[in-house]
């Protein structure tokens, strides 16, 4: 058992980290501040603890000690960690942050601090954190992880080593589902093909039948258009799924992070919360909101995503492509929407996906971003019809 046969598709990466775990009295093989980037889903933040548990367990990142079992649970009095739901990352968590990794080591060989979605850090917030990148205490190690080195400032760039990820194959992520989560191989191998290789989407597919069905009723709504007001309808269905998928994913935590929050404080469960303590409650409440609207963000973008997805199946059979299709599962309605449609139809479209996409990240109404889109998609589908 190791922490790093949990992750998969990445053996140059994995090889990097062992290696500086293994050899860190070694100046080539071991730095203090790392960038781990690479596409979502691709493990960023996997390869970031397992290389956290390897530089804080007695036997080298086992997987199954108690440092390694802190580390899973974010627990271990040498690891810190910044992980955010929100747009940005406040310069005051930055600041926490930085203070704490002044801090010895008190168990372990060094002290960890992880940032994970590094990218969300304005200017004046990277700032905070590069007084410490530049002269960092000799035992603590820095992990950030972001999209790409171009989303971090160059100053942070010049004084962390930087790991690069790629996106793993399908058959990579449906090994790892079938070892890790005990997955069938025929919905390993689906999942992980429909969530084109993210491996956090992937585990959902195969795991929960609710996202399942919101992703099959996603195309079947796509596919079903062919006017302008069934274009409109569906997009408040779209957004309709994506507040339920939303809702599915931090309802669970909420309600976990409300009650630890009540024990650590005192408060018995059903007890009202005293005037003194309703503050922070308060601001638990103001954290989860704003995750929310994170949460309904990117459930939006999963459902493009799996649009985007769709039609460049289309596009594929309409070329005669001989690239395996993502939605294999629907090949049949594929090949007649190929047939009544042609490629600069069904590229249009695609671009008109991809500007609801840049619509959305620059705070556009949501519902009217869908309609947009949706309007081009009812045009070749309704020529069809006719």
């Amino acid at each position: 058992m190791s922490v790093w046969n949990e992750l998969t598709g990445q053996p140059e990466a994995i090889e990097v980290f062992r290696a500086a775990a293994g050899e860190s009295t070694q100046q080539s093989a071991m730095t203090h501040s790392w960038l781990i980037t690479g596409p979502p889903g691709s493990g960023r933040s996997n390869l970031a603890y397992a290389f956290a548990s390897a530089l804080l367990c007695r036997n080298g990142g086992c997987g199954v000690c108690p440092d390694c079992r802190q580390v899973a649970a974010r627990t271990h009095p040498d690891l810190a960690v910044l992980a955010t739901d929100r747009v940005i990352i406040s310069i005051d968590e930055v600041r926490s942050l930085v203070t704490s990794s002044q801090f010895s080591p008190s168990v372990s060989r060094y002290r960890v601090m992880v940032i994970e979605d590094a990218d969300r850090m304005v200017e004046r917030t990277s700032n905070v954190l590069l007084k410490a990148l530049e002269e960092p205490p000799e035992r603590t190690v820095w992990i950030l992880c972001a999209p790409s080195e171009a989303d971090l400032l160059p100053t942070i760039r010049s004084r962390v080593r930087s790991v690069r990820l790629r996106v793993p194959s399908a058959s990579d992520v449906a090994r790892l589902l079938e070892r890790r989560d005990g997955v069938d191989h025929e919905t390993a191998e689906r999942a992980a093909r429909e969530a084109q290789s993210h491996i956090g989407m992937a585990h959902r597919l195969a795991t929960n039948d609710d996202a399942r069905a919101r992703r099959e009723e996603t195309l079947n709504i796509a596919l079903g258009i062919q006017t302008v007001p069934e274009a409109v309808v569906a997009a408040a269905r779209l957004l309709e799924l994506a507040k339920d998928d939303a809702e599915a994913i931090t309802e669970e935590r909420d309600a976990e992070e409300r009650e630890n929050t009540l024990r650590t404080l005192g408060v018995e469960p059903g007890q009202a919360v005293p005037m003194g303590l309703r503050s922070q409650v308060k601001a638990l409440e103001d954290d989860q909101k704003r995750r929310a609207t994170r949460s309904l963000r990117d459930g939006i973008d999963r459902i493009l995503v799996d649009l985007l997805s769709l039609y460049r199946d289309v596009l594929l059979l309409q070329l005669d492509s001989e690239l395996e299709l993502i939605n294999l599962a629907i090949e049949e309605r594929l090949v007649r929407v190929a047939r009544d449609s042609d490629p600069a139809e069904t590229l249009a479209i695609m671009d008109a996906i991809a500007a609801a996409r840049l619509r959305i990240s620059r705070n556009v109404t949501p519902a009217l971003a869908l309609e947009a889109m949706l309007v081009t998609v009812a045009s070749p589908q309704r020529k069809a019809t006719l």
